[in-house]
């Protein structure tokens, strides 16, 4: 089986793909600002891959009305997928700086 390396090309990684630097809360997809949760017939996957050379990252989902769930803490170098659905979006936070490759599939 092949295995999908962050930064590494190759025939599988045609998907959307972007790294957000997290200080603070940032969203890694969605808004804050968005009035309606958003669902999807096939609800897509969000791939969340802290950095190995970041710092600690709390993972979240938040709905329109704004409640917030933490999902957990990713340590350097480890990973997460949430699927994305009836949520208006998916952040991290971190009390320093890290950098977090998401990709969408």
């Amino acid at each position: 089986m092949d295995v999908l390396r962050l930064g590494e090309p190759n025939d599988f990684w045609n998907a959307p793909a972007y790294s957000v630097k997290v200080r603070g809360l940032r969203y890694l997809w969605g808004s804050a600002g968005l009035t309606q949760d958003l669902k999807f017939e096939k609800p897509f996957i969000l791939h969340i891959a802290n950095d190995r050379a970041g710092e600690p990252v709390t993972i979240g989902t938040q709905v329109a009305a704004g409640a917030k769930t933490d999902l957990g803490t990713l340590q350097p170098g480890e990973c997460l997928s949430v699927s994305v659905n009836e949520i208006s979006g998916v952040y991290a936070d971190c009390a320093l700086d890290s950098i977090v490759h998401c990709l969408i599939y």
